[in-house]
C-alpha cells in the first residue's frame, strides 16, 4: 500500500492579519478524496487491518460526516469492504439527497440506519457484538476515527520544517488530530485547539491521549455547535477563499480560521508571531451544507 503523504505550507495574505504570520498547512491536498486528518488518522489503521487479515472495515457516523466518506474512500482505494452504521432511521430513505451517503455508496460501503438511542451505544459490547453476528469479521473504526493509531499518524502532521511557528492551530472534533500535534509539537510551541462542538468535555479526552501541557482550547468559535453556522461565517469563508484562493469548510476549518483572524484583530498574539494552522480537509461537507442552505434560501458557500 502506498502511503505517500506530502501536504505543503501556504503562506496567507488576508488584509486582516495585520503583522502576524499565518501559513496553512494544505492537509486537504493529501488526497481528493481521503483528505486531512482523515487519511493521518486511517493510515496505521488500515495497515493494522491488512497485518491482521482483516478485508472490511466498519465505523459510525452521522449522514454528513467526514470520518464516514473518508472510510468508504479508504476502503476503495485500498481493498476493504467497508460498512458504515449511520445515525438516524429517517435517513435510509433519503441516500440519493444526501451527497456525503451518495459518494459512500458509491464507493461500496453498506449502512446499516440506527436510531440516534441506539447509537448512544456504539460502543456497549454487546451491541458490538450483535454487529459482528450480522456482519461477521471485521476491523471497527470508532466514530470521528479517534483511536491510538489514528493519533500516531497524526503525529506525523508536523514536520522539522514547521519548528519556527510560535503556535500551531486546529480545527478540534473528537481530540484525536490535536492530541497528534500536541505530542509531535516542539517545547516553544503552543498548540490551540478550535472546538466545533459545544461544551467542556473535550479537554478531558484529548487529555487521555497525551501528557504534553503546552496546549489550550479556544471556545469562543464553535457558532452554536455542531454544525451550527450563520451568514457572518459564510461571509468570510467566502471572502477568504476569494482572497486567497483556499477553500474552506463551515464545520471544523471555517471556523478556525475565523477564530484565528478575530484573535489577530484583538491582540491575542504578540507582535511578530508566527502561527501555522492546520487544514484538516474536510471539503466535502460543503456540498450538503449548501443543500440545507438552499431550502433556507439564505446565503451560500462559494
Amino acid at each position: 500500500m502506498n502511503f505517500k503523504i506530502n501536504s505543503r505550507n501556504q503562506t496567507v495574505q488576508f488584509h486582516l492579519l495585520n503583522d502576524i504570520e499565518v501559513v496553512i498547512k494544505r492537509e486537504d491536498e493529501i488526497h481528493p478524496h481521503i483528505s486531512g486528518n482523515k487519511y493521518r488518522k486511517l493510515k496505521y489503521n488500515i495497515i493494522a487491518a491488512k497485518n491482521q487479515g482483516i478485508n472490511t472495515l466498519l465505523t459510525f457516523g452521522g449522514a454528513y460526516s467526514n470520518h464516514i466518506a473518508a472510510t468508504a474512500a479508504a476502503g476503495a482505494e485500498f481493498g476493504f469492504k467497508t460498512i458504515g452504521i449511520i445515525r438516524g432511521e429517517e435517513i435510509v430513505t433519503k441516500i440519493d439527497e444526501n451527497p456525503t451517503l451518495s459518494f459512500a455508496q458509491n464507493c461500496g460501503m453498506k449502512f446499516k440506519f440506527i436510531t440516534r438511542s441506539l447509537y448512544r451505544e456504539k460502543e456497549n459490547s454487546a451491541f458490538i457484538e450483535s454487529l459482528k453476528k450480522e456482519f461477521g469479521t471485521f476491523y471497527r473504526l470508532p466514530e470521528g476515527g479517534t483511536n491510538e493509531l489514528a493519533i500516531r499518524g497524526c503525529e506525523e502532521i508536523l514536520t522539522i520544517e514547521d519548528k519556527s511557528f510560535d503556535y500551531i492551530c486546529t480545527a478540534v472534533g473528537t481530540g484525536g488530530t490535536i492530541a497528534g500535534i500536541i505530542n509531535s509539537a516542539y517545547p516553544h510551541q503552543k498548540v490551540i485547539g478550535f472546538p466545533s462542538l459545544k461544551g467542556d468535555f473535550l479537554h478531558d479526552e484529548i487529555a487521555k491521549w497525551t501528557t504534553k501541557t503546552n496546549w489550550e482550547l479556544e471556545t469562543n468559535y464553535h457558532f452554536g455547535g455542531y454544525g451550527k453556522i450563520n451568514n457572518n461565517l459564510i461571509t468570510f469563508i467566502n471572502k477568504f477563499k476569494e482572497k486567497t484562493s483556499i477553500p474552506l469548510d463551515p464545520i471544523y476549518t471555517g471556523k478556525m480560521l475565523y477564530g484565528i483572524v478575530d484573535m489577530i484583530q484583538n491582540l491575542t498574539f504578540d507582535k511578530g508571531s508566527k502561527i501555522l494552522a492546520i487544514h484538516t480537509g474536510g471539503l466535502q461537507g460543503i456540498e450538503g451544507m449548501n443543500k440545507l442552505l438552499k431550502q433556507k434560501k439564505t446565503l451560500q458557500i462559494i
